[in-house]
């Protein structure tokens, strides 16, 4: 009965109140610099996703080719 009201206590757990006072003086600095690890991240992944895609198309070239051609029949029914 102990473990099942420890579970459901949130405070037994380490789980902080939302009401509690946040620290805000490098609030600025912290949000510039997680934004532009954000992007370092994101570049990171489109680089990895770009060369994955590569490695796909020349593995599966038959796969890719029609790829391809679906892509450009879309591209030719598209309306502006």
């Amino acid at each position: 009965m102990a473990d099942g009201e420890q579970r459901r206590n949130p405070v037994s757990r380490g789980v902080s109140d939302a009401r509690e006072p946040r620290d805000t003086t490098g609030e600025d600095a912290d949000a510039q610099e997680s934004d532009a690890a954000r992007r370092r991240r994101r570049a990171q992944f489109l680089r990895e996703l770009h060369e994955a895609k590569q490695l796909r198309d020349r593995v599966q070239p038959r796969r890719a080719r029609a790829a391809r051609m679906r892509q450009q029949m879309r591209m030719r029914t598209f309306r502006w």
